[in-house]
């Protein structure tokens, strides 16, 4: 049922006897399976709880996030022999991840969709310990989960808080922060001065960023619709409305949402949480066992075969139209019917004739 639902994922989490946390990513319907041991998790309320300033909504899941991976293959393919991992299965893990999410195309998707970025890292063992041999090598993924804020930049702090209430005005909750402007005589106090409405003071976070998370995007579309009437209006030329087109600059800021996951990748199968097993961590297998194993799942494959084969002719054969069937059923009631009227009016006539004789 996973195509007709749509489900193209599924993730399991589990605990293990021992107290271990795991997670299993299935591909369906037929697979592979990705299982990982959680070693390190921290829950979205812990992260939020550790945040000044947290931010989470719905409006932050209505679209998919924007996927970072980095490392997830090896620079050169001896470090990828060497370390443990082979070159295929980090083909495969990268394929996996990036189906998760639905493909951004920068020609039509909206950028003020993208509203959350995932970032997945791994952890690549150092060229000492691969050459030396020391050092555990194992296939390690780090998980971040971060929300996407901007603000207006290039303007004064009182500006900003103006605007700011403005847009929270106009919300559907009707929450209101319009700055207390009792105690100033004229609003150009509170733009030149706007610590002069509060405690005099400005906290660190509400201090000017740095240069270079500054980016420059487009105006909205009643500003652009604005400066075209303006510009049709003052001189009508349009290679001048293309030139004077408005651009805002504004800080880009990650928060983070949560949760935070350390996966280390244990074991590979085929299937859907089962299967060959493709690839394990610590379990390693000669090649007279890989190659006993491989005949054995061979044979496995041929005797599902035949008992889906059989499976089918048994079916074919409960749906076949059983008219014919009835046919044969109802053909020897309908003779003994007639050969029993044939008896009856041969009797009434035998009698008759009796009657008449």
């Amino acid at each position: 049922m996973a195509g007709p639902l749509g489900v193209s994922h599924l993730l399991v989490f589990s605990r293990s006897s021992t107290g271990n946390t795991n997670l299993r990513l299935a591909l369906l319907p037929r697979g592979p399976t990705l299982h990982f041991r959680i070693e390190k998790y921290s829950l979205c309320k812990d992260v939020q709880k550790a945040l000044r300033h947290p931010k989470g909504g719905e409006k932050e899941y209505l679209s998919p996030p924007l996927l970072v991976m980095n490392n997830f293959m090896s620079p050169n393919v001896e470090n990828a022999n060497k370390s443990g991992v082979p070159k295929h299965l980090e083909t495969l893990a990268t394929t996996i991840f990036q189906s998760l999410f639905t493909p951004i195309s920068p020609q039509s998707t909206s950028l003020s969709s993208i509203r959350r970025v995932l970032l997945l890292n791994r952890e690549l063992p150092s060229s000492e310990g691969i050459i030396s041999g020391n050092e555990e090598h194992h296939y390690v993924l780090k998980m971040r989960h971060y929300a996407i804020a901007t603000k207006p930049t290039g303007l004064s702090r009182g500006i900003r808080l103006l605007s700011a209430a403005e847009r929270a005005s106009t919300e559907w909750n009707g929450k209101k922060d319009v700055p207390n402007l009792g105690n100033l005589s004229d609003v150009a106090d509170f733009i030149v001065n706007p610590s002069a409405a509060g405690n005099g003071f400005t906290s660190g976070s509400e201090s000017e960023v740095e240069t270079d998370a500054e980016i420059e995007v487009l105006g909205t579309y009643r500003e652009r619709i604005h400066k075209k009437r303006r510009n049709t209006v003052q001189d009508g030329d349009m290679k001048n409305q293309l030139r004077t087109t408005p651009m805002h600059k504004r800080a880009v800021r990650l928060v983070e949402l949560g949760p935070r996951m350390t996966l280390r990748m244990i074991k590979v199968e085929e299937e859907v949480c089962g299967g060959k097993v493709l690839w394990h961590d610590y379990m390693h297998k000669s090649m007279g066992e890989v190659k006993s194993l491989e005949t054995l799942w061979e044979a496995r494959k041929r005797e599902k075969a035949e008992r889906k084969r059989v499976q089918e002719d048994n079916i074919e054969r409960k749906r076949r139209p059983k008219t014919l069937g009835r046919l044969d059923v109802e053909g020897p009631e309908d003779d003994l019917a007639a050969g029993d009227i044939g008896t009856e009016s041969e009797g009434w006539n035998g009698s008759d004739s009796e009657s008449k004789d």
